[in-house]
């Protein structure tokens, strides 16, 4: 048996080794994406610049929406090895690295070094998650930090002997989320840490807690930037980040559009992917068990009742039946925390996933292990994932392997994976080896990540305009006014290593245009239509780009890419597509 485990995990290893590897290959073959992650490039290259590390900037201006400590990561990382996307990239792919880390020690520390590992290769091979881990740097730092302060709040009860350690790491955890996006980062875990006991009535052990310690660590960490700003600026950007970008963004729709109660659900399921599909018979049968385990402390004669599934009669030590009962109440504190949110956005929620992806390991392990009551939900689930999978080929052969209209590279292939690992996994379930089934429909989704990291991310570049059109630009002299007119560009600032202008108003790129300095613009080919003839000097188009627009009518119905235009006031060569 041992060597059984032994092969099994092995193969595991070899399987998260295929999975990791994607967050760091090509990482510098795509540009920046402007809805995010141009800010956390471009505010550390500034730092540098000026070498004030105190107050981030952006477009030259002051930025204090945020903590600095991810601007302060990616700094670190320009010093060492340049300034470049991969090297950026780089600094939020080890977090990401981090987190499945992470999910690997709560499937460890909740069942065994398998529920570990399954845990792990189901976090990493999400293709939402790595999407995430290679552009998004602020939202995937906050949930390794929040992730690992949940690891070391579990180990510090699992061992006794090292508590304070293991304690003191923690708020050193928690310090660190709430200088990189707030405070956050200490009210979630708080809530989740004081329900879990109160639930597992154990609410006296809070004083166990080092709460002391644990706010003058904090105290530590945090206060002295917060104190170098208000020695410096007074009570104004930190009134205003708490405020305002805090509890706006939860109180008030003014971030974002309205999304239902629901929101997270959908959520879940699309970026958890394929793990997501577990989560749901696995929480159901966490539930279940902790039911009849109260219903045994209960009435200790009907433990011995026949009718009791003698699965659910755990020999495990209490703390790992104890600490799943705190993974479901950190999932549930998280989720409808941000569900009463006002504004809400996927990524609010990612400090789940490891806790999530750990809770669906251990019943994966548990059913691999052959425990029979999970058969039939296990069994629906996979055969749910690989129909997903087939139908999501299909999808993709048809909307972006045909001619006209979107077309990207690898979508063959990625079509013929997903259809392929899912009719496989159907077959070797129909042949009774469940785990060889799950084993192959996650691997079909890995080698999707591959090839979409190696061949679709690259081919993309096509439908992201913004760096070819800096490219021509920034030849431009450096009085010229340069930037863009209704179309969110903040890459471009990264790129002309300068300052851009912002307009949105007709009057303001009618004024830039009509003065006697050379303007560079970047717009849509449809705003530049609405402005041609209400301008009084004459405009040249030097440079036009297509662009990805993601409605899935505009694809279905194969309709051309809109155009991007670099748009001037000064005579010039134009530039086809």
């Amino acid at each position: 048996m041992e060597s059984l485990l032994s092969g099994r995990r092995f193969v595991l290893i070899l399987i998260l080794l295929l999975a990791v590897t994607p967050y760091f290959v090509r990482l510098g073959a795509s540009s920046l994406w402007d809805s995010n992650e141009a800010f956390y490039a471009e505010t550390p290259r500034e730092m540098i610049e000026t070498g004030d590390y105190i107050n981030p900037s952006f477009n030259y201006q002051p930025r204090f929406n945020k903590p600095p400590l991810s601007y302060w990561v990616v700094a670190g990382f320009y010093k060492l090895f340049g300034i470049s996307e991969s090297v950026e990239r780089l600094a939020i792919a080890l977090a990401a690295l981090a987190m499945i880390a992470t999910a690997y020690g709560l499937g460890h520390a909740v069942l065994s070094k398998e529920a570990g590992l399954l845990a792990a290769i189901g976090l990493a091979a999400s293709p939402r998650f790595l999407m995430f881990s290679r552009r998004i740097m602020i939202d995937v730092y906050l949930a390794m930090f929040m992730s690992l302060a949940l690891l070391l709040f579990i180990l510090a009860e699992r061992h006794p002997e090292r508590r304070r350690l293991f304690l003191a790491a923690m708020y050193a955890s928690i310090s660190l989320g709430i200088l990189t996006k707030g405070p956050v980062a200490a009210l979630l875990p708080a809530l989740a840490f004081v329900i879990y006991l109160a639930i597992d009535r154990r609410l006296k052990e809070i004083r166990r807690l080092m709460l002391p310690a644990g706010a003058a660590i904090m105290a530590l960490i945090v206060l002295p930037w917060y104190l170098a700003v208000y020695l410096q600026h007074g009570w104004g950007y930190i009134a205003s980040f708490i405020l305002r970008d805090n509890l706006s963004r939860y109180g008030e729709l003014a971030w974002g559009p309205s999304r239902g109660p629901l929101f997270y659900a959908g959520v879940i399921i699309g970026d958890f992917f394929p793990l997501s599909l577990f989560l749901v018979p696995a929480l159901w049968f966490e539930i279940r068990e902790r039911l009849s385990q109260r219903r045994a402390r209960a009435f200790p004669i009907a433990a011995e009742d026949r009718s009791i599934d003698p699965e659910l009669r755990t020999t495990r030590g209490a703390s790992q039946e104890t600490h799943v009962l705190l993974l479901i109440t950190w999932i549930t504190v998280i989720v409808v925390f941000f569900s009463f949110s006002k504004s809400k956005e996927d990524l609010y929620i990612l400090p789940i996933y490891p806790a999530a992806a750990a809770i669906a390991g251990r019943v994966m392990a548990r059913w691999f292990a052959g425990a029979t009551t999970l058969t039939v939900p296990l069994g629906v689930t996979t055969t749910i994932v690989a129909v997903v999978m087939v139908a999501a080929g299909a999808a993709v052969f048809y909307l972006f392997g045909r001619e006209g209209g979107y077309q990207l590279g690898g979508a063959t292939g990625i079509g013929s994976i997903a259809v392929a690992g899912g009719l496989i996994a159907i077959g070797f379930l129909s042949a009774g080896k469940r785990s060889v089934a799950v084993l192959s429909s996650v691997f079909a989704v890995i080698i999707f990540n591959w090839v979409f990291v190696l061949r679709t991310l690259p081919d993309f570049e096509r439908y992201k305009p913004v760096r070819a059109l800096c490219e021509l630009a920034g030849t431009k002299p450096q009085e010229a006014l340069v930037g863009y007119y209704r179309l969110a560009s903040p890459s471009m600032t990264f790129y002309l290593r300068r300052p851009i202008f912002e307009y949105y108003l007709p009057e303001e790129i009618n004024a830039a245009l009509t003065s006697e300095k050379d303007v560079y613009c970047v717009m849509t080919a449809a705003e530049y239509d609405l402005l041609d003839g209400n301008v009084k000097a004459k405009t040249h188009v030097l440079a036009r780009r297509p662009m990805f627009q993601v409605k899935l009518k505009s694809i279905l119905d194969r309709v051309e890419p809109p155009q991007v235009l670099l748009v001037s006031n000064k005579g010039g060569v134009s530039i086809a597509q």
